[in-house]
């Protein structure tokens, strides 16, 4: 497996770790619907968290968080509304993003809550 995708999927790990010590539920992981792939589906009360996980070894070509694009955003949006459809679901949804990014010694995780809006 290439290095970026080890450290994707340490990242997704480690933002799993993170919502859960922060009482949040995780109900799907890399959840798939036509091109978009939703990282981390989390419920914590009646909110819905949609998270995207931006893992980085530097941020000498920006901040995690930096690298959602807006038709990534678009394609998370439209899934998010399936996957509400479908479970018939009466629920807030928020969307957020873990930035995590390599130190010497561990990670630094950044939860950004409503980083992006329904457009």
């Amino acid at each position: 497996m290439a290095k970026h995708n080890e450290l994707g999927k340490k990242g997704e790990q480690l933002a799993v770790d993170f919502l859960l010590k922060k009482d949040y539920d995780i109900v799907e992981r890399n959840y798939r619907f036509e091109k978009a792939e939703v990282d981390i589906i989390a419920q914590k009360g009646d909110v819905l968290a949609i998270i995207e996980v931006k893992t980085r070894s530097t941020t000498d070509f920006g901040d995690p968080q930096d690298f959602v694009k807006p038709k990534q955003i678009k394609n998370l949006v439209k899934a998010v509304d399936e996957y509400v459809s479908v479970n018939d679901l009466d629920v807030e949804v928020r969307f957020d993003i873990i930035a995590i990014v390599k130190e010497k010694e561990g990670y630094n995780i950044e939860h950004l809550e409503n980083a992006f809006y329904h457009f």
